[in-house]
């Protein structure tokens, strides 16, 4: 189980980090299956069928526990937008977060909504849970092909704009597997407003 400062793990290579709302939301370069936080966010699909990417490789990291829990109590599946949770099974947490995000149709479908609603509704089960540190990698932007900056500008915002709030959440952490990645999400926490690293 993790500790609750969501140290990276031995593959995960920490940078940079910002104060939002009080709380810490970082950025970090590595694999998501080997980053200890009390919660891990899993970029699924709406079968929660397990795949490639993120998906595939919690999985593998997790093992079967995780897709035994999902079979047994999402049998539908879950929604575009939303997420479920499930324990951890051998990963370096005790809650995954399943989050389900659109696939890039152009735009007009309403994705934007979508893919801020999926991160929004996996915070949602962190705060039930009362989750202090949180892992997140970028949903929908591998093979659902969502546009690397706007997808990575939604997250932020979404993510950023629940630390302001009323949270149990004291630290965020985008782990991103690809230098792309990283870069992008870096450009987009260069735009959240600055705020003083000593808190409010």
């Amino acid at each position: 189980m993790a500790g609750t400062h969501g140290s990276p793990g031995r593959r995960t290579e920490a940078s940079s980090e910002r104060r939002v709302g009080g709380r810490i939301l970082a950025l970090a370069r590595g694999d998501i299956t080997r980053f200890a936080a009390d919660a891990i966010v899993n970029a699924a699909n709406s079968a929660l069928a397990g795949g490639g990417g993120v998906d595939g490789a919690i999985h593998r990291a997790g093992g079967p526990s995780l897709m035994a829990e999902l079979r047994g109590r999402y049998p539908e599946g879950c929604p575009t937008g939303d997420a479920v949770a499930t324990e951890a099974g051998e990963l370096p947490a005790r809650w995954v977060f399943h989050a389900v995000g659109p696939r890039w149709l152009g735009g007009r479908q309403g994705e934007p909504d979508l893919l801020a609603s999926a991160y929004r509704a996996a915070l949602r089960l962190a705060e039930e849970r009362s989750v202090r540190t949180i892992a997140l990698p970028a949903i929908s932007l591998g093979i659902y092909g969502y546009p690397l900056a706007e997808g990575a500008d939604i997250a932020v915002r979404a993510v950023a704009a629940h630390l302001r709030g009323r949270t149990t959440i004291e630290r965020a952490v985008f782990v991103l597997f690809s230098t792309e990645t990283f870069e992008a999400f870096r450009r987009a926490v260069e735009q959240l407003p600055s705020e003083p690293m000593d808190g409010r």
